[in-house]
């Protein structure tokens, strides 16, 4: 087969990298998230042919994806908004006791702050950070923002808890958004998993341009991304080493659709002494087709007696 030809004698078809990939051995080819790669042979389901920049090798399909340059719903509006419409992902977020009354003790705390002020809570859901703020802290008004079927529920809660006189639910995404006027707070809970995940933090960053007044406060107002190494021994025999040969069969290509969560486990462990130092770093990089997903990359290097060199992991982070 000629290089430049496919198996059945097509012409090469291009892809997008979705993640970063780095080859192991000869006959695989690495690219990087947002690389074009034309595919010449795609008879496998799992390994394609692929050339970039000249250098040809095989390539994960699953990293891969072919562009049309007709989609239009690159935020997969649909789907991300159908997901909260529902009352399991509310269910689950008012659940989180630490998550939802950290809310309600900062709002509590800075009532004063609050007393007639004009606040939008952005990405409300079934609205409990804006009654919180409406039954502890007297503002003016709010404006309780939800552009999921959840708005329609909101609206009744603020009812039921005689909020309705404060608090005003407005069923629209931050882009399309239009308010009586300017706020003075915007309060979020926009942080995904490993923060980032889902991409909310750009639609609080548009809203605080378009709509938050000078010297307003966003609550919250900063954040950050913590690592640190544990050990996972129960979950890594559930989600890796299940997939290693199961029924005697090898299902090991399916260790990397586990990313979702925080928690990344590496294809192996790796044993560490006491005096070791754990030196490396984390690259967030965003889906160059899906904008709401992301890949994490790390490469560590542990120095200790041994002879060590650099490791690299990335984790595709999708739905």
């Amino acid at each position: 087969m000629l290089e430049n030809e496919s198996s059945d004698g097509h012409e090469a078809e291009e892809y997008v990298g979705l993640a970063d990939f780095v080859a192991e051995g000869d006959e695989q080819l690495s690219f990087s998230v947002g690389d074009k790669l034309k595919v010449y042979d795609r008879s496998s389901d799992i390994w394609w042919w692929a050339e970039l920049q000249g250098h040809f090798g095989y390539v994960p399909s699953s990293y891969l994806h072919q562009r049309d340059e007709d989609e239009k719903d690159a935020w997969q509006d649909e789907e991300y908004f159908g997901n909260y419409g529902t009352l399991r992902l509310h269910l689950e977020m008012l659940s989180d006791k630490p998550r939802t009354e950290a809310y309600r003790q900062v709002i509590l705390s800075n009532s004063a702050a609050l007393r007639g002020k004009v606040v939008m809570d952005l990405g409300c859901g079934t609205g409990v950070i804006s009654l919180f703020c409406a039954r502890l802290a007297q503002p003016a008004a709010v404006y309780a923002v939800e552009a999921s079927s959840m708005a329609e529920h909101t609206e009744e809660l603020v009812r039921q808890n005689g909020c309705e006189g404060v608090v005003t639910v407005f069923r629209d995404r931050a882009e399309n958004l239009t308010l009586p006027g300017k706020v003075d707070v915007i309060v979020s809970e926009w942080m995904g998993n490993c923060l980032l995940f889902e991409y909310m933090v750009e639609s609080v960053l548009l809203a605080r341009d378009r709509w938050l007044k000078e010297g307003g406060m966003m609550w919250p107002s900063s954040a950050c991304l913590t690592v640190v190494p544990c050990q996972a021994f129960s979950d890594y025999r559930q989600k890796m080493e299940f997939w290693e040969k199961p029924y005697g069969l090898d299902f090991s290509y399916l260790q990397i659709t586990h990313w979702k969560q925080t928690l990344f486990m590496l294809d192996a462990p790796v044993t560490v002494e006491e005096g070791d130092i754990i030196v490396g770093s984390i690259c967030l990089q965003r889906n160059p087709v899906w904008r709401r997903h992301l890949s994490i990359t790390f490469s560590w290097n542990i120095n200790s007696t041994e002879v060590s060199r650099v490791q690299t992991k990335c984790f595709p982070m999708w739905r």
